[in-house]
């Protein structure tokens, strides 16, 4: 079996693709800058003296960067697990970042890099909704404001990128490959909070927020403002319509469709999670 480093393991992501590679059987070394438990490991992008240590000895790197980590700071984590002995990188990305036909620098360092490699490139996530450091006070407090207007998003489910994740780090013919991952059907927000609403019993309103003051709206939550500029970009970008299309990428890795929002509402919602 392999043993494998997955970055962010305590992110939307990190934390389901970490238990289905254990499940499979797989060493998983879980890093994060707030390591604790069986496996885990410190690691924190500003500080590249943990990056070695979490690197010594694994095969196989789930890379999931920061949106504003530099290029340079990326080639040199790559340079380093390549120096480590690792064979195959699976890099967190974004969909339509390609949109002028050449590689995207985010991507170049792992793409030019010789080691294996594959790009999952989601969407909005599903579990923005329900996310702490996201779009959950909002919901619960009955009113989302974004730029995202009555653009549309194919939000695609944590669940199916982690599934994604798992087979290209463990799997046989992903090498190489570029998947953009969506949900099923586009929806606007409006349209996903009456669905979550419908599912709570309760009536969730979309209103329009300019981009400007959304992203001072993010950075008085506490983020960057480089991290809330670009979050207020992404979304005014949906509102212009950016996003209203279905990707495959979920089929053509896992040979099955991506799971709807509607199973992802009906789910969340028994949680218990979005009770005001």
């Amino acid at each position: 079996m392999t043993e494998i480093l997955v970055l962010g393991s305590t992110g939307k992501t990190g934390s389901r693709v970490a238990p289905r590679l254990q499940a499979l059987g797989h060493t998983v070394r879980s890093a994060s800058r707030t390591a604790a438990g069986p496996g885990a490991v410190r690691f924190d992008w500003a500080d590249p003296v943990t990056w070695d240590p979490a690197l010594a000895g694994v095969q196989a790197v789930y890379f999931v960067p920061t949106e504003t980590l530099g290029l340079p700071e990326r080639a040199a984590f790559v340079d380093r697990a390549k120096a480590a002995g690792v064979q195959r990188i699976v890099q967190l990305s974004v969909r339509g970042i390609d949109a002028d036909g050449g590689v995207p620098d985010t991507e170049s360092a792992v793409r030019a890099s010789g080691l294996e490699w594959t790009m999952l490139r989601p969407c909005w996530f599903s579990q923005d909704f329900d996310a702490p450091d996201f779009f959950l006070a909002e919901v619960r407090g009955g009113a989302l404001a974004t730029p995202a207007g009555d653009g549309r998003e194919p939000f695609i489910d944590a669940d199916d990128i982690a599934d994604a994740a798992v087979a290209a780090l463990t799997g046989a013919g992903h090498a190489g490959k570029v998947y953009e991952l969506s949900g099923p059907r586009a929806l606007t927000f409006a349209e996903a909070l009456a669905l979550i609403g419908e599912a709570t019993g309760r009536e969730l309103v979309h209103r329009h927020r300019d981009p400007v003051a959304y992203a001072a709206d993010l950075v008085g939550a506490g983020y960057s403002a480089a991290d809330a500029e670009a979050i207020a970009a992404f979304m005014d970008g949906i509102g212009r319509g950016e996003d209203d299309y279905l990707s495959t990428g979920v089929q053509e890795c896992l040979g099955r469709a991506p799971r709807p929002f509607e199973e992802y509402v009906r789910e969340t919602a028994a949680t218990g999670v979005w009770k005001v």
